[in-house]
């Protein structure tokens, strides 16, 4: 297990796209730590104030925004690249154990969802607590529950890159997979979550239980306790590579 572990992280550095998508997280959590502390004196925001601990816990929950779905795509990639670039087939006679290959990439691919979760946190601190300060706003870093909020944004964006490696060794079709993504973050659900008639149930949506997880309070949505939103995102995780695993232990890889 290790020595296919050490592959997929050799795989992952070759292609430098790990460290595009990284910029790309950094750079979206810098937006919106941005955006939500500058519009933070507006009467119109949703957002707490961030004197307060639950605007702060807000703030550093952005963290997840900016790297989940990156890096479900990034997972994503990493396996429907092996059938796109037709290196599946030497992959698998390589090591006939199928579903050791796919929970090696399980395993690379949310230590990567860590590290982009500790980057964008720290892109978070290096941004708000100087722009705090200059506000005359402490900020306790282990403080105010910010620790419990480290840990949901990390949890959120590792199970987002199990998610996407599930569903690409589903798909197997890269393009289909990564647009079916896309399309679903930021068209499907959002327009799901928007219909009052079924508010009921969309709370248990992966996008919804990621936000009751690290407790991201911008909209007038209802959501779920955070430690069931945890649980919730959890089981699509564990849903996602369960099948995926079986499915690319049956199926014909040629």
């Amino acid at each position: 297990m290790r020595s296919l572990m050490a592959a997929e992280v050799h795989k992952l550095r070759s292609t430098r796209l790990w460290l595009w998508f990284l910029l790309a997280a950094m750079a979206l959590t810098a937006l919106y730590v941005t955006l939500l502390i500058g519009f933070s004196d507006d009467p119109d925001t949703l957002t707490a104030p961030l004197s307060t601990a639950f605007g702060q816990q807000t703030l550093f929950a952005v963290a997840s925004g900016g790297a989940n779905t990156l890096v479900a795509v990034l997972a994503a990639i990493g396996i429907t690249g092996e059938f796109r670039h037709r290196t599946a087939t030497a992959t698998f006679l390589t090591t006939p154990h199928r579903g050791k290959v796919v929970a090696a990439k399980l395993a690379t691919y949310a230590a990567v969802g860590v590290g982009y979760a500790v980057a964008c946190l720290l892109v978070v601190a290096a941004i708000a607590w100087p722009w705090l300060a200059a506000k005359d706003i402490d900020m306790a870093v282990l403080g105010n529950g910010l620790p419990g909020t480290y840990a949901g944004v990390v949890a959120d964006v590792t199970i987002f890159a199990v998610v996407g490696v599930g569903l690409g060794a589903l798909l197997r079709n890269q393009v289909a997979t990564v647009v079916g993504l896309l399309v679903y973050r930021f068209v499907a659900e959002p327009m799901l979550t928007a219909v009052p008639a079924i508010s009921g149930w969309t709370a248990y949506l992966p996008g919804s239980a990621s936000a009751a997880l690290t407790q991201v309070s911008l909209s007038t949505q209802d959501y779920l306790d955070p430690w069931l939103g945890g649980l919730v995102l959890a089981a699509y995780g564990l849903l996602f590579a369960v099948v995926g695993t079986r499915v690319s232990i049956r199926r014909d890889i040629t």
